[in-house]
C-alpha cells in the first residue's frame, strides 16, 4: 500500500521548471530517503506534499486521497519539518509545543513530555528558544513534527546542525518511529551514509527530475563487491595482476589505489603474489560500492547526458 503517490508532478517559478514530471511512490511503514544535490527540487516537492506550494501541474495522492487546498483531514495526519524550523524565540521549548498542540487541536496529556524525551530535550524544556543552539532547534523541530503521532512524517535535512552523537540518536529515533510506531517517513539528507543506514527505499532527484526510485535491498544486492589494494608501486602491481594472476577487471582509482573487480580471486592469493614479486602492500580489503558512490555515479551520468 502506498501512503504517497505523485503523478507527473511539475512546478514552475517565473516560467522556469524546477520540478519536472516527478512520479514518486512511498510505501506505508517505510523510511524513504530523498537524495539530490542542492537546488535539485527536494524541498519544493516536500512543500507541495504539505500544501505549502501548489503544483503547476500533476497530482498528489496521500492516504488514498487527492490533495487539494481543502484537504484538512489529510494534513492533520501528517507531521513535517521543512527547511529551518521557526519558533517563538522568547518562549520556552515547552510553551512552543503547547502552542502547536493547541493549533493542531491535539490534547494528549503526556504528548509534550514524550516528544521532548524522544529528542533528548526534556532537561531544557523551560529554557527560552533564544538560548538554543542550531542542533537543539533541530531537535525541537523534530519534536514538534512527531508530537501528534502522525502517520506520515516529512523531514527536510533533519540532522543538519547535529553533532555525531546527536545524529546517531536521531537515526535511532527514526527507526523506532518507523518500525515500532508504524510511522512512514520521507527524509531528505546530504549525509548519504545516514540514509544508507536507515532507508528502505531511496529516490534520487537531479535538476528537478526523479532519476531513480529503488529499494535499498535491491541496491545492496546489485552493488559490486571488489578488493581494494593500496600499494606504493601501482604501475608494477597492475603488471603483476595481468601477467601473474591473469586479472584484467581492475581500475586505478587514486594515485596508489587499485580496485579489483574480478570474481573468484581471494585477497590471500593477491597478497601472496604481490609479495613474491616484490610489491609492497600498504592495505588490502574487500569492499562494497557505497550509496555515496552509487549516488555520485547517477548524478554524474545525468549531468553528462543533459549537459
Amino acid at each position: 500500500m502506498y501512503i504517497v503517490k505523485t503523478r507527473n508532478l511539475t512546478k514552475c517559478f517565473q516560467g522556469q521548471e524546477v520540478v519536472s514530471n516527478v512520479s514518486m511512490n512511498i510505501k506505508k511503514g517505510e523510511i524513504y530517503g530523498f537524495l539530490g544535490p542542492n537546488g535539485a527540487g527536494k524541498t519544493t516537492i516536500m512543500k507541495m506534499l504539505t500544501n505549502l506550494v501548489k503544483p503547476t501541474s500533476g497530482e498528489i495522492e496521500i492516504f488514498g486521497q487527492v490533495l487539494t487546498s481543502s484537504s484538512y483531514d489529510v494534513l492533520g495526519r501528517m507531521g513535517s519539518m521543512i527547511e529551518y524550523p521557526i519558533f517563538y524565540e522568547k518562549l520556552t521549548a515547552r510553551e512552543n509545543l503547547e502552542l502547536h498542540c493547541e493549533y493542531m487541536g491535539y490534547h494528549h496529556h503526556h504528548a509534550i513530555e514524550e516528544a521532548l524525551d524522544m529528542v533528548n530535550l526534556k532537561h531544557v524544556d523551560n529554557k527560552s528558544i533564544s538560548q538554543f543552539s542550531l542542533g537543539m532547534k533541530q531537535r525541537l523541530g523534530i519534536a514538534r513534527a512527531i508530537i501528534t503521532r502522525p502517520e506520515l512524517l516529512i523531514l527536510d535535512e533533519p540532522i543538519n546542525g547535529l553533532d555525531p552523537i546527536g545524529i546517531k540518536e536521531i537515526r535511532h529515533l527514526f527507526l523506532v518511529l518507523c518500525k515500532e510506531y508504524g510511522i512512514t517517513l520521507l527524509v531528505s539528507s546530504h549525509i548519504l551514509a545516514e540514509i544508507e543506514q536507515m532507508a528502505d527505499t531511496i529516490g534520487v532527484i537531479s535538476k528537478g527530475r526523479l532519476i531513480t526510485e529503488v529499494s535499498m535491498e535491491k541496491l545492496k544486492g546489485e552493488n559490486t563487491e571488489y578488493i581494494e589494494l593500496v600499494t606504493t608501486n601501482p604501475t608494477q602491481a597492475c603488471v603483476v595482476l595481468e601477467d601473474k594472476l591473469q586479472i584484467t577487471n581492475f581500475k586505478i582509482i587514486q594515485q596508489r589505489m587499485i580496485r579489483i573487480y574480478e570474481q573468484g580471486i581471494s585477497q590471500t592469493d593477491i597478497s601472496k603474489t604481490m609479495i613474491l614479486n616484490g610489491i609492497e602492500i600498504e592495505s588490502i580489503n574487500k569492499q562494497v560500492t557505497s550509496l555515496e558512490e552509487y549516488f555520485l555515479a547517477l548524478i554524474n551520468k545525468e549531468e553528462s547526458t543533459s549537459g
